[in-house]
């Protein structure tokens, strides 16, 4: 089927039609590939179909909306509410064990830890990303003033309060305590390989611009405790599950439904 054909389709489901203008609507929510637009529409399409089953399940088990208020207080639809409460009477997920927590701390310990803590201190040339003469210029002027605090360590303040771009030049370019996770990564990339009082041999690019770094403290992350990250591990386990089970709810209702107009084999990437 070529894009243009799935386009002007209209989709049945159980004598349910689904418009070729709604489908159409519903692909500004997903993303394909410039070059593959038909990939978007087949998305949005087995979206509304499984919409359309999940409906007529609600109605099959006679229930009546009851929408809740979400954590954006913002109320349910009525579709929405009805939809909720079909997942939670035909989903029966997989329960979740101490040893099925235990088993993916002992094989990911390196993920449960407490962040890096860093005392860094930087110049900004600040510089945009687009402004290919300005980066060079900066690059340039960096690269100097590296090799002078080289020299001379103790003149990084003073560079640092005469031509950082950052208000962090009033202090000397010190930043105080940041976290992981708590700069761009291209920046913290070099955090994560400095020693304390080792600067970074070259200038570094970012999105702002093109930073002279130096780090003055370091304190690395620690393993977290079991029992400190169950709860974090038994939650991802039960959202897998919930996943799991409502693919294989979904995929039974596809199966016992007369669907016109689109091959759903594939599994839906949006259940409501």
């Amino acid at each position: 089927m070529s894009s243009l054909d799935t386009v002007a389709r209209n989709i049945s489901v159980n004598g349910e039609e689904i418009s070729s203008a709604a489908i159409a609507a519903e692909t500004q929510n997903h993303n394909a590939p410039k070059n593959r637009p038909g990939d978007a529409w087949r998305t949005a399409a087995r979206a509304l179909v499984i919409r359309a089953l999940l409906l007529q399940e609600a109605e099959r088990l006679g229930l009546s909306p009851d929408p809740q208020l979400l954590e954006s207080d913002k109320r349910e639809t009525d579709e929405e509410a009805l939809i909720r409460a079909v997942l939670d009477i035909e989903l029966d997920p997989e329960d979740v064990s101490e040893a099925d927590c235990k088993l993916v701390y002992e094989r990911q310990r390196e993920v449960f830890c407490s962040p890096n803590l860093f005392q860094p201190a930087h110049i900004l040339f600040a510089a945009k990303p687009e402004d290919s003469a300005a980066r060079e210029i900066a690059k340039t002027n960096a690269k100097a003033f590296i090799q002078a605090i080289q020299k001379a360590p103790k003149i990084f303040a003073a560079i640092a309060k005469e031509n950082s771009d950052c208000p962090s030049k009033e202090t000397g370019g010190v930043l105080g305590q940041v976290g992981s996770g708590e700069t761009v990564p291209e920046f913290e990339t070099v955090l994560n390989q400095l020693e304390p009082g080792q600067l970074h041999p070259e200038p570094v690019e970012t999105r702002f611009g093109i930073h002279i770094i130096r780090m003055d403290e370091k304190a690395e992350g620690e393993a977290l405790p079991f029992d400190a990250v169950k709860p974090q591990i038994r939650e991802r386990l039960e959202q897998i599950a919930w996943a799991r089970a409502a693919k294989v709810m979904t995929q039974k209702l596809v199966e016992n439904a007369d669907i016109q107009g689109i091959d759903i084999s594939e599994p839906s990437e949006k259940l409501h």
